[in-house]
C-alpha cells in the first residue's frame, strides 16, 4: 500500500488530505489531514485499505511532505561504508545520530530553497523510515513490528555551517530544504532497492539501500532506548557515498539546477534549485 499527502486547498480549502495510491489514482482517506494524522490512529493500515473517499489524479497532484509534521526526525550519519570511506572516517561502533526539524521539509516536487548565506549546500540521499506504532526499548528482533513503511529522502545539508563546530545540526536543519516522499510505502512491499541521486540528469551517488552498517530495524531498536518513538516519527538512514562535498574538485548545487533522488520501489523526488529571496 502506499500512502501520500495531497494538498487540496487550491480547489477545495482543506488544506491536506491522507491519501491512499491505486495505480494512477489517489483516493480520499476521509478524516485524516495527512498521513502522519492518519499514522495516529491503531487500524491505520485497516482504515486506509477501506476508505473509498473522493478520487484525485495522480498526474499533476501537488503533494505535500508524505509526513508534513513529524514529531521527531532523527538522522544517522556515516552508515553507508562507501561514504564513511569518501568522507575519510572510521566505521562507526554505534550510529552517529542528529536531528532535523519539521520547517526543513518539502514535497517531492517542489523547490528547494537555496539560502543567501551558504554556497556549500549538498546532496544527500537517503532512505527514511516512518514509525507506525509506539514503542520505547524495542528489541531488534520486535522493531519491524514498528516501522510502517519507508520513503526517500535527501538530506540537503549546508556544509559550511555543518563544520563550522563538532555538532551538525546547523548544517543540516535549514527551512525548505528536505524533499520527503513521494509516499509512505508500507513495509510488506518495500525490501530494498537501489538509491540514485542525479543533478540535472548525471548520477551522482547510486548504492543499494541495504548496503549499511545499521540496518532499519537495529536503529529502531538502538533510538527507541533513548527515547519513546511515536507514529510518524522519522529515522533517515544516513547517504550513501557521491556527495559533492567530497568530490574533487568539491561539487555543490546551483541555482536553476534539477535534483532528483530516486529509490526503486518506493519513487522519485524532483526539486528545482532556487535561490531564497
Amino acid at each position: 500500500m502506499r500512502l501520500l499527502t495531497l494538498r487540496t486547498e487550491a480547489t477545495t480549502g482543506k488544506g491536506t488530505l491522507a491519501v491512499r495510491q491505486d495505480g494512477d489514482t489517489l483516493t480520499e482517506i476521509p478524516g485524516f489531514a495527512d498521513v502522519g494524522e492518519l499514522l495516529a490512529d491503531p487500524n491505520w493500515e485497516e482504515t486506509a485499505e477501506a476508505a473509498n473517499g473522493a478520487t484525485h489524479a495522480l498526474d499533476g497532484a501537488d503533494l505535500a511532505a508524505v509526513v508534513p509534521a513529524p514529531g521527531k526526525i532523527i538522522c544517522v550519519g556515516h552508515n553507508y561504508r562507501n561514504h564513511i570511506k569518501e568522507m575519510g572516517r572510521e566505521v562507526p561502533e554505534h550510529p552517529t545520530l542528529f536531528a532535523k526539524y519539521q520547517e526543513s521539509l518539502i514535497g517531492p516536487n517542489d523547490d528547494l530553497a537555496l539560502p543567501q548565506e551558504s554556497d556549500t549546500v549538498d546532496w544527500e540521499s537517503e532512505l527514511a523510515v516512518i514509525i507506525g506504532k509506539k514503542g520505547r526499548r524495542i528489541s531488534e528482533a520486535d522493531a519491524a513490528d514498528h516501522i510502517a513503511g519507508y520513503a526517500v529522502l535527501n538530506d540537503v545539508s549546508m556544509r559550511d555551517y555543518q563544520f563550522r563546530t563538532i555538532q551538525w545540526l546547523q548544517g543540516k536543519t535549514w527551512e525548505n530544504s528536505t524533499p520527503f516522499g513521494p509516499a509512505l510505502v508500507t513495509k510488506d512491499e518495500f525490501t530494498g532497492g537501489l538509491m540514485t541521486t542525479a543533478v540535472d540528469g548525471e548520477i551522482q551517488q547510486q548504492t543499494p539501500t541495504e548496503d549499511v552498517v545499521f540496518t532499519p530495524e537495529f536503529l529502531v531498536s538502538y533510538i527507541s532506548t533513548i527515547i519513546t518513538l511515536n507514529p510518524g516519527d522519522v529515522i533517515a538512514t544516513g547517504t550513501p557515498g557521491g556527495v559533492g562535498h567530497a568530490q574533487e574538485p568539491k561539487r555543490y548545487l546551483q541555482e536553476g539546477e534539477l535534483l532528483t533522488t530516486t529509490i526503486e520501489g518506493l519513487g522519485q523526488l524532483n526539486n528545482r534549485v532556487v535561490k531564497e529571496a
